[in-house]
Order: structure tokens, then C-alpha cells, then sequence
């Protein structure tokens, strides 16, 4: 049983210093009961009081690792129902299918698109996970041949293997026990025999059950058997009853604090419909509501990205915008007659602005100020993107002794400032540039340095 936020405050070193960001030893323990802090914030406790609290210092939802080295996947560790409570901790895996009944072409399109299907965002690069191999034929043999030949061909992907006979998933699972593979499914005909081969290979084990009560007794008795590291799967194949369930584990893990639930999901809108599109819609639902991976029938650039752009939206921490570095950034080489712009550090609005200046051949400097990752307009409302602000930064950047002119092109929506600016910038001549980042190309074809 997890501990009360008052059993918490009896262990805590009670010093009130506030080093955890929390005023109060109390409002921390209070916290750390709610699973909305953690242990190792505090500074002074003991190692006695750690030990102690470890049940109530672990987060709800049981975080674990698929793979190996920089490429491996973490999962779990969710704290909060809803991403504006705090944030969501780490990223949906999304894995494609691969079975040992598919012919060797089929197999390499699919590992092809897997290593190569990758997009940039926002300096981030966008792209699926995992692969899942399943035994379909039954054959031990068939299925160990197929992961030894993934396994080569995988770009140090994380692997899924899949079945519920033993004797095959076995094969799989030790022909490639180094890449610490997800190990599915347990259940309740072979809980046993799924224990000891994720125990002999060190292996996190998916456990399926055909109500939210089996899985809970699944559970309870593989955790007693000393496996920690566990994925759920209620079973569910219908929309309607998947979200219920997925919603159902996950507040009963953190309102609850109902441990034989608290461990990630695996999720399968392959195995719900042969629509590529409906398949699509379910992975969107399920990357919001809560899946911890969702396996895909097969990877399409169409149907990827925009799962790719939602699982980073969700996954962003709401409270710490995503920025870009202040400084100088050059734009398709400039010299000493290119215009000089400026924007925020918000990366959406770095990434939009430096694209259609690229768009437009025409070589810029961009200079980028640190509002903290607020946009343009909201940077300006909270003083961050002001004359007394900007022009310090232009005068210490460095970019008078890149360029001859002195012409500051600023933003459309910051046109308010352009007085105050040139007043602190005497030097300068500050131009009001376009409103919408689509329409700098034509802004700056008319640019004259004189």
C-alpha cells in the first residue's frame, strides 16, 4: 500500500528549507502522495527515509526500458491524468508489425521504412520506434530465423516479440536476448512459463488478460514472482471498450494508487480493422489516451507524420515552451550586404521565419533573442521582446561587424516598438517587416542595403 501524505512527513527531515521548490516538508509530502513530486528533490533525506519511502517515491505507472543503448525506448513513469497538470513523461512507442509468414521482400520494406522514415520538426527528428515480430506460423525455427534476420537489418531499433506458445516466442527471445526485447504475452494459460524465460533473459514481459480483473491477478502474481518490469494489455480489440479500459488503468494507477495496474500499455489498432485510415484514427486516440506503444500494420508516410507531430504536441512539457538558442543564425550564407531580421526563440517561430527565408534565396541574417520560448506577440505582452530588450542584444550579438548597413528588419506584430528602438539604436534603421511569416519572401526580394 502506498503511503499517506502525513506517514510521508514523519520520515522527511522536516527543515522547511524549500530547496524542493515546495515551501513545506508537509506540502512535499502531500505531494510526493500524490505521485506530483519526487523523492530525490529533497535534498537532506536519509537513506533510511529513502529506503522507506521508495514504494511512495515511485511513480504510479512503473517506467521500463525496450532495447538497448541511445536507441532504446522508455515507457511509464507517467505521473498525472492530464498533460496540463504537469506533463506527460515519455513518448508513445510506435512499432510496426512484422509476422514469419510475410516473404523477405515484404519483411525488408517494412524494416526499410522503419530506419528510414524520419522527418524534421522544430530541430527535432520525428520517427517510429519499435518493430513487432510475431510467430503466426508456430514454427520455433521459422520464428528465430526472422529475428535473427531483423535483428541484423535493424537500424538499433528496440524489437517486440510475439507469441503465446513458449516453445516460440523462446526461440526468438534468445536469439536476440543482448537488444533486451519486449517479451508478449503472458497470460493466464502460461503465466509461468512467460516468468521464467523473461527471467532467464532479463526482459520486460506484456501481460494479457480478457478483463481489467484477470490482468490485475496476472499481475499480482508475476510481480510476487519478483518481475517488475511489466506492459498491460486488457485484451480489448474495439474502440469503445479499448479506451474504457486504457482509462480505467490509468486512474486506477494514479487515483487509486492500485499497483497490479500501474505499468504501461501496449495497444494493437493493427488487430482492430483493415481500414489504413480508421487504423490511423485509433493510434491518434490511443497516443492521447494513454498508450504506452501502439503497433502499427504497416508505416506510410502519410499516416506516420501526423501521428509523429501529435505524439510530440502531447508529449511537450506545457510549461517549458521548446527554444532556440539566442545568437546569429545564417541563412543560406550571407555577406555584408544581406538584410538583418529578428525574431524570437520560440522554435516554431525560428523554424517558420528561417524556413521562408530560405524559401526565398535571398541570403539573411537572423538574429534570434531569448524570450524565454514565447512567441513574437506574447514575448512583447510580457516584456520580454521589447526596445530596452532587443537593443542591448543587437549592440553585444556581434552583427554590426558582419554587415556594412545598419538596417534591423523586426517583426509586423512588434511594429509598436520600431520608435522606441531606433531611439536605442540611433544607428539604425529599424524596418517593419510583414505580420505573417509567409509573406517575408516577397518582403525581402525588394531589399536594398543602401
Amino acid at each position: 500500500m502506498a503511503l499517506t501524505g502525513i506517514e510521508i512527513f514523519k520520515k522527511l527531515p522536516k527543515t522547511n528549507c524549500g530547496e524542493c521548490g515546495v515551501p513545506t516538508c508537509l506540502a512535499f509530502a502531500m505531494k510526493l502522495a500524490a505521485g506530483q513530486a519526487e523523492l530525490s528533490a529533497c535534498p537532506y533525506v536519509s537513506e533510511e527515509a529513502k529506503a522507506a519511502l521508495e514504494e511512495a517515491s515511485a511513480p504510479p505507472i512503473r517506467p521500463l526500458a525496450i532495447g538497448t543503448g541511445d536507441k532504446a525506448l522508455k515507457i511509464g513513469g507517467e505521473t498525472v491524468m492530464f498533460r496540463h497538470e504537469k506533463r506527460f513523461v515519455n513518448p508513445t512507442g510506435i512499432a510496426v508489425l512484422v509476422t514469419d509468414k510475410m516473404n523477405e521482400a515484404e519483411v525488408d520494406e517494412r524494416l526499410k521504412k522503419l530506419n528510414e522514415l524520419k522527418f524534421e520538426r522544430v530541430g527535432l527528428t520525428l520517427q517510429a520506434d519499435l518493430v513487432a515480430l510475431k510467430g503466426e506460423s508456430g514454427d520455433p525455427a521459422q520464428f528465430e530465423s526472422l529475428v535473427k534476420k531483423v535483428k541484423e537489418k535493424l537500424d538499433g531499433k528496440g524489437m517486440v516479440l510475439m507469441s503465446e506458445d513458449p516453445k516460440v516466442l523462446s526461440a526468438g527471445a534468445k536469439a536476440c536476448a543482448d537488444r533486451k526485447p519486449l517479451l508478449y504475452a503472458a497470460t493466464k494459460a502460461n503465466a509461468d512459463a512467460m516468468a521464467g524465460l523473461a527471467k532467464e533473459i532479463s526482459a520486460p514481459l506484456a501481460v494479457k488478460g480478457n478483463s481489467l480483473d484477470e490482468l490485475a491477478e496476472l499481475t499480482t502474481k508475476l510481480t510476487a514472482a519478483g518481475l517488475k518490469d511489466l506492459v498491460l494489455d486488457s485484451g480489448a480489440r474495439t474502440p469503445k471498450k479499448l479506451l474504457e479500459d486504457q482509462i480505467i488503468m490509468r486512474r486506477a494507477a494514479l487515483m487509486k494508487k492500485f499497483r497490479p495496474l500501474g505499468f504501461p500499455t501496449i495497444t494493437f489498432p493493427c488487430a482492430m480493422t483493415n481500414d489504413p485510415m480508421k487504423e490511423t484514427l485509433l493510434a491518434s486516440m490511443l497516443i492521447a489516451k494513454y498508450g504506452g506503444i501502439v503497433v502499427l500494420s504497416d508505416l506510410e508516410g502519410h499516416t506516420l507524420f501526423p501521428l509523429l507531430l501529435e505524439r510530440m504536441n502531447i508529449y511537450t512539457d506545457p510549461q517549458r515552451p521548446m527554444a532556440t538558442t539566442e545568437g546569429i543564425y545564417e541563412v543560406g550564407g550571407p555577406g555584408e550586404n544581406s538584410p538583418v531580421l529578428i525574431t524570437s526563440n520560440f522554435s516554431l517561430t525560428y523554424f517558420i521565419v528561417s524556413g521562408e527565408i530560405e524559401g526565398s534565396r535571398i541570403p539573411s541574417w537572423l538574429l534570434v533573442k531569448d524570450t524565454e520560448g514565447l512567441s513574437v506577440m506574447t514575448a512583447w505582452a510580457a516584456g520580454k521582446f521589447g526596445a530596452d530588450v532587443i537593443a542591448p542584444f543587437v549592440k553585444k550579438c556581434g552583427i554590426a561587424d558582419k554587415v556594412k548597413h545598419r538596417k534591423l528588419i523586426i517583426p509586423g506584430y512588434a511594429a509598436v516598438i520600431s520608435g522606441e528602438l531606433e531611439e536605442e539604436l540611433p544607428d539604425w534603421q529599424v524596418m517593419i517587416g510583414p505580420r505573417e511569416a509567409g509573406h517575408i519572401p516577397a518582403y525581402i526580394k525588394m531589399w536594398k542595403p543602401e
